[in-house]
């Protein structure tokens, strides 16, 4: 005998069910659904549809309804466990004791396995005291004392736990929140930048160093709460709109889940039309493009620090492309002086040389002492790894880095 199956957006059907129907249709389900596809929700707007993970938002429905009231930076009772199983970090400890800390030093750790059920108003930093907290940590982070790895791991950790915090108390509006959260992409910004360099001189490779692909996933995660904020508040600015754009320039980024233009079709007007998206934009087409003159000449001429900061991985990546194209266009019998190379990727005699090098590319010299890169050249290649940093030559970028200080 053929199985009923139970009809969707039908009515009643036959009249098979009665009036009850309807309680018992939620207990049951066809075993075979693939015919009869749910209906899903619309995204909201500005979201990353898989950035949100459970160990950083917890579900609304699940939650109580927690105030916090923990007046210091890490709960008396997780500072006390810590001392007694000598779990303090460096920055933590008192006179260098590893079981000894107090209430100035101790910073509420990332639990990944915190139950909502089981959390307490006494375990939760209210608004406040997560922004003193904050104040903190970023005070370490501008610190020397030990190596940048130390501190970017002790901070990472720790402001995981005060976006944690937040979110289980359901802060998701208020200028202090907002405050919060673009501090924080700063400072996952600034340790792309960092640790990027870093790897350049430590001569690995960048994109599977473990600490700089986690840092780009809580930047991404971090970049997702601040704009959901923004709708909340209505209150946003354009450039922490323009990072997330940013983030897709060159050939190894990582799908995030919504497709780019669909993100930006739900962006408002004036966001769109800021001075800061309009320049993501116009360096996302001319990547592309593949048009590396105009896309240097624009990061050189109007990229704010952190753009850069975001930008600089991918500049390589487009002088590579340019180089190629001119090596390729060329004739054979002409040679392609070393300083109009300069001017067309930005960079110093010397370092062009060096680049050319890294590509895979000869140079030569003339009797009288002009420097060519012949052109036609079946050797070249794209620097592998993490290549070496090579300055970009714009005496405005010098100018900002010089006088404006990393303040976040």
């Amino acid at each position: 005998m053929e199985r009923w199956q139970p009809r969707r957006g039908r009515g009643k059907g036959n009249g098979s069910y009665s009036s009850s129907s309807q309680t018992r249709s939620n207990n049951f389900r066809p075993s075979n659904t693939s015919n009869h596809p749910t209906p899903r929700k619309p995204a909201p707007n500005h979201t990353i549809s898989d950035i949100s993970n459970k160990e950083d938002h917890n579900s609304s429905e699940e939650l109580p309804n927690l105030i916090g009231s923990c007046p210091y930076m890490c709960p008396v009772d997780e500072r006390i466990r810590r001392e007694r199983l000598r779990d303090l970090a460096i920055f933590e400890r008192l006179n260098g004791n590893p079981s000894e800390s107090s209430s100035t030093l101790a910073v509420k750790k990332f639990c990944r396995t915190i139950s909502t059920k089981d959390a307490r108003d006494v375990d939760l930093r209210p608004v406040f005291v997560l922004e003193d907290t904050l104040n903190h940590l970023l005070d370490i982070f501008g610190s020397k004392s030990h190596p940048f790895e130390v501190i970017h791991d002790f901070i990472f950790d720790r402001t995981r736990s005060i976006r944690q915090d937040l979110s289980m108390q359901g802060i998701i509006t208020g200028d202090q929140a907002i405050g919060i959260y673009e501090r924080i992409v700063k400072f996952h910004i600034i340790s792309h930048y960092k640790l990027q360099r870093n790897n350049m001189n430590s001569n690995s490779d960048s994109n599977s160093s473990p600490m700089h692909h986690l840092n780009m996933e809580q930047l991404t995660k971090t970049l997702s709460s601040l704009y959901h904020l923004y709708d909340q508040t209505h209150n946003a600015n354009p450039e922490f709109y323009s990072f997330y754009v940013l983030l897709h320039l060159g050939s190894d980024h990582q799908p995030t889940g919504e497709s780019l233009s669909l993100w930006l079709q739900k962006l408002p007007f004036s966001i769109m039309k800021s001075k800061e998206m309009m320049f993501s934009r116009r360096l996302l087409r001319y990547s592309r493009f593949g048009n590396y003159k105009r896309f240097l000449e624009t990061v050189a001429s109007e990229a704010t620090r952190l753009q850069y900061y975001v930008l600089e991985p991918y500049i390589c990546e487009i002088r590579a492309l340019g180089l190629s194209c001119l090596n390729h266009g060329g004739y054979k019998l002409n040679h392609y002086p070393l300083l109009d190379l300069c001017k067309q990727l930005l960079m110093l005699e010397s370092d062009v040389e060096s680049f050319c090098k890294d590509c895979g590319l000869d140079t030569c010299t003339s009797e009288e002492g002009t420097k060519f890169m012949p052109s036609k050249q079946t050797s070249f290649c794209s620097p592998k790894g993490s290549p070496k940093y090579y300055p970009l030559v714009s005496k405005r970028l010098k100018t900002l880095f010089d006088e404006e200080p990393e303040i976040i």
